[in-house]
């Protein structure tokens, strides 16, 4: 499946139809069995470049109130993305800027153009990061090299955005839907399962899989500890 980002007008903004329509197709993939891959791009140019600032303040008079409404949308569809079982792959055709670059890091692949670049730009328009950038960002990247992008507003080429870890390819412009399908077909080869499964322990992380195993290791050694009692309960009976 393929999910677009459609404004290019606009250069892929988000506004809150945005946001509605984000989080209603990530649930429709994400329930969809047939669904093995999802590839997430930009219409014309631009990948994304974060909110639409225009309709921030036009909002009804209230920008923090349609800035919280709109990115409690996006932090929606970006969770529903991340749940689901199979994975995301970002398609980075141009620039990603914002939460634009939430959208690539929330993805499990992403592949560039040669022309795509990537700048965080919050401070330098009085904002701080959404999208799940502060969060996903220093586990990218590293704490000094993400806390200089978000502080700076460094902006990084496609090459440099390789380096860092950002992205796993650079393919020229005209290549890049075909580098992304190709890598599309190879995962929808593998087994559904062993894939869910792969993404989910690989997205909770360290901490949520040693959680699970002490978990294990406890109920393994209550059942321990309730076969050998049982087992001195017969031999005291006979």
């Amino acid at each position: 499946a393929t999910l677009t980002l459609n404004r290019p007008e606009v250069a892929n903004t988000m506004d809150m139809a945005f946001g509605h329509d984000f989080h209603a197709a990530a649930l429709r993939v994400a329930t969809d069995p047939a669904v093995r891959a999802v590839i997430l791009t930009g219409a014309g140019k631009a990948f994304c470049f974060g909110g639409d600032l225009r309709g921030m303040v036009a909002g009804g008079g209230n920008p923090e109130a349609y800035l919280r409404e709109l990115t409690s949308h996006l932090h929606a569809g970006i969770a529903v993305l991340a749940r689901m079982d199979a994975p995301v792959i970002a398609a980075v055709n141009g620039t990603a800027a914002g939460a634009g670059v939430g959208l690539v890091l929330a993805a499990d692949l992403a592949i560039a153009a040669q022309s795509a670049k990537v700048s965080l730009a919050y401070t330098g328009v009085g904002l701080t990061p959404d999208g799940a950038t502060s969060f996903l960002l220093p586990r990218a990247v590293g704490h000094k090299r993400a806390m200089e992008l978000l502080l700076t507003n460094r902006t990084l080429s496609a090459e440099e955005c390789l380096q860092w870890g950002l992205v796993n390819q650079v393919v020229a412009p005209a290549h890049l839907d075909e580098a992304v399908l190709n890598l599309a077909q190879r995962i929808r080869a593998k087994s559904a399962v062993a894939v869910a499964t792969v993404r989910d322990r690989a997205r909770c992380g360290a901490e949520h899989e040693a959680h699970r195993q002490r978990a294990r290791r406890q109920a393994r050694l209550v059942v321990a500890g309730l076969v050998a009692q049982a087992s001195a309960h017969r031999s005291g009976a006979v």
